[in-house]
């Protein structure tokens, strides 16, 4: 394994990669690039070497690239412009460089639909891996699926006290994935060879509908849950009523209606190839999660 820039070093997933990496004794082969000194001293307490460095400052990300064999791009968390503006700032500068690989945290979907609402999100992605892939570099696309650490942030905490789930996701079935397995495939490909110019869907065997979920919580927990799936208005107005920002609503919206149109409906065994093992299903996540209650 040759040096390895890990961007978003300092975000959930980026450190989880980079505490997977150092598990296999990959320290001195890692790079992470952070934009706030202070958040990266657990990196650097680590023996990780961190160089600054920010998406909208060009020269930074010329200066973090140098000596880089292999980068790993996590999208950026950034909404309130274009992310897509970011990544190819960073591909730019990683091929000025030389860098000869590129891996990308994408998302799962069956298609492109720019009337989708979850378009505002989706463009961004769907730009860059365009960009990637005419830019001449080595690609590996993470097609990842939605987080399944927030699948309690759609189902409510107090689900056993409300008895409800009350999400507009139709009968759509979603593909939910842990972000640490995610990170461990990631480390799992940065110390392989072979996966130059691949795209794998990253999520679990078997999808789910909302409908299935409240059934396994029943199962579990003995209390009946129901599933309403309300129209995409009246859902919004219901957060906002119980104090959700607008934007969050919104935002929670949009993924949900991306849901009922099933556009995350990608069953795949790319992820159990990956790992060497199935990856958590939404049922043991459920039983697990209930378990703790």
């Amino acid at each position: 394994m040759k040096k390895v820039l890990i961007t978003g070093a300092t975000g959930h997933l980026g450190a989880a990669t980079i505490d997977f990496l150092l598990a296999k004794n990959k320290k001195d082969n890692i790079i992470a690039l952070a934009r706030n000194e202070e958040k990266a001293a657990l990196l650097k307490s680590k023996g990780v070497e961190v160089r600054l460095g920010d998406y909208d400052d060009y020269n930074s990300l010329i200066q973090a690239t140098k000596g880089v064999e292999t980068m790993l791009l996590i999208s950026s968390s950034e909404m309130s412009k274009s992310r897509a503006i970011h990544h190819i700032n960073a591909i730019n500068a990683a091929n000025e460089n030389g860098v000869k690989h590129i891996i990308y945290t994408g998302f799962i979907r069956t298609h492109d639909d720019p009337t989708s609402p979850l378009w505002f999100i989706a463009k961004d992605h769907v730009e860059t891996e365009k960009y990637l892939k005419e830019s001449g570099i080595n690609y590996t696309l993470f097609e990842n699926g939605f987080y399944l650490d927030m699948l309690l942030d759609f189902v409510g905490n107090n689900v056993l006290e409300t008895k409800t789930i009350f999400v507009p996701a139709g009968n759509g079935k979603i593909n939910f994935v842990l972000r640490n397995e995610i990170a461990e495939a990631l480390a799992n490909v940065l110390t392989t060879s072979g996966h130059e110019n691949k795209i794998y869907n990253i999520g679990v065997e078997q999808t789910v509908s909302f409908d299935e979920i409240a059934g396994y919580i029943s199962n579990k927990t003995g209390v009946q849950i129901n599933y309403v799936s309300p129209e995409p208005d009246v859902y919004i107005q219901t957060l906002i009523k119980y104090g959700a920002p607008e934007m969050y609503a919104r935002m929670f919206s949009a993924f949900a209606v991306a849901f009922a149109e099933n556009t995350m409906n990608v069953p795949t065994t790319d992820l159990t190839k990956l790992l060497g093992r199935k990856p958590t299903s939404v049922e043991q996540f459920i039983n697990s999660f209930f378990n703790k209650k």
